[in-house]
C-alpha cells in the first residue's frame, strides 16, 4: 500500500491539488501532522497500524507538553483531515478519528469594540491629512464587512461591486466569497478614492484599494500600527487589532439577531465550528440577516 513517506508526500498532493491550499495552510497542514508522525515513529507504527487508543495517547501527550486547548483542536483537526484522505484513497477501511474528542474550549470571545467604539476611533482621525480618509474607509471596511486583514490589504478594485453593494474576497485557501457592504463603507471608500485619484501610483499596484504614500498597497504590520495609534487616540483601553474588528463585525451581528450558519459564511469559515465561539442562532438569507441586523446598515 506504500509507506508512511510516499502516503504523506501524497496527502500533500491532495491538499494542494483538490482542498487548493495556500503554502501558508499548507505548511501548517504538516508542521501538525509531522507531531504525529513523530510520535509513530517513537511507538514503531506505521500510519496504516494507527487505532483510535494511539491517537488518545497522542492527544494526552499534546496536553502533557503544555499545548494550549486551542492548538491542540487545530493539531487534531489536521489529523482526522489525514485519516479521512487515506480512507478515501484506500489506503485504509476504516477512519480511526471518528470517535477522538477534542479538548473543551472555552466559550471566552477575544476583545469586541461596540459600535460607538468604532466611531470614536473614526472620528479620531485627523481628515485634513492625505490619509486621514483612506483610515477611515480601512476602519469601515474591517467593521462593515469581517474581512481578515490579510483579505483587506489584498483587496483589488476589481474586487469592488459598490453599485450592487457587494465586495468579493479571496479568502484561506483561494476561496471566494462575496460579502454586502455597507452604504457608510462605500461612502468612506468614495472619498479615498477622491484623494488616491491624486496619486503617482507604483506600476503593479494600480489595482489595489488601499496604498500607502509611497504609491504601493499596505502591509498587513502597517494597518495594525494604524489601528493601534488611533486607539491610543480615541482613549480605548481594549488591547485591540484588525482582528478586533473582525470579531466585532461577528458579534454586532449575532447580538442584532443574525444565524450562526450566515456568519460562517461571512467570515469564510470553512467549519461551523470555528464560528460556534459566538453561539448558535437560526436560519435565515445571508443578505437579509446582514442589511438587518449589521449597524452600519439599520436606518436612524
Amino acid at each position: 500500500m506504500g509507506n508512511d513517506k510516499d502516503i504523506v508526500k501524497g496527502y500533500v498532493r491532495y491538499l494542494k491539488l483538490q482542498r487548493n491550499m495556500s503554502s501558508n495552510t499548507l505548511d501548517a497542514y504538516q508542521r501538525d501532522l509531522r507531531k504525529l508522525l513523530d510520535y509513530l515513529e517513537m511507538e514503531k507504527k506505521s500510519v496504516l497500524e494507527v487505532t483510535l487508543k494511539d491517537l488518545q495517547y497522542f492527544a494526552a501527550g499534546l496536553h502533557d507538553i503544555g499545548i494550549h486547548s486551542r492548538s491542540q483542536c487545530r493539531i487534531l483537526s489536521g489529523i482526522r483531515s489525514f485519516f479521512h484522505f487515506l480512507q478515501l484513497d484506500g489506503y485504509r477501511d476504516d477512519d480511526p478519528t471518528e470517535l477522538l474528542e477534542s479538548p473543551q474550549l472555552s466559550e471566552h470571545l477575544p476583545e469586541v469594540l461596540t459600535t460607538a467604539e468604532v466611531d470614536k476611533l473614526e472620528a479620531c482621525i485627523d481628515l485634513s491629512k492625505w490619509e486621514g480618509h483612506r483610515n477611515c474607509a480601512i476602519i469601515e471596511v474591517l467593521f462593515s464587512c469581517g474581512l481578515r486583514v490579510s483579505e483587506l490589504v489584498n483587496l483589488k478594485l476589481s474586487n469592488l461591486y459598490l453599485e450592487e453593494e457587494f465586495v468579493r474576497v479571496l479568502g484561506k485557501g483561494s476561496k471566494e466569497r462575496l460579502i454586502p457592504i455597507s452604504q457608510k463603507a462605500i461612502h468612506e471608500l468614495e472619498l479615498w478614492f477622491n484623494d488616491r485619484n491624486h496619486m503617482t501610483i507604483k506600476p503593479g499596484e494600480e489595482d489595489y484599494v488601499f496604498l500607502n504614500r509611497y504609491g504601493k498597497h499596505l502591509t498587513r504590520t502597517m494597518i495594525l500600527i494604524i489601528i493601534k495609534r488611533l486607539a491610543e487616540v480615541a482613549c480605548i483601553q481594549k488591547t485591540i487589532s484588525p482582528h478586533t474588528l473582525r470579531h466585532s463585525f461577528a458579534t454586532a451581528l449575532l447580538e442584532g439577531g443574525a444565524d450562526l450558519r450566515v456568519i460562517q459564511v461571512l467570515l469564510g469559515h470553512e467549519s461551523i465550528g470555528t464560528t460556534e465561539i459566538y453561539t448558535h442562532l437560526d436560519t435565515s438569507t445571508l443578505r437579509r440577516e446582514i442589511l438587518e441586523h449589521h449597524p452600519r446598515n439599520k436606518q436612524k
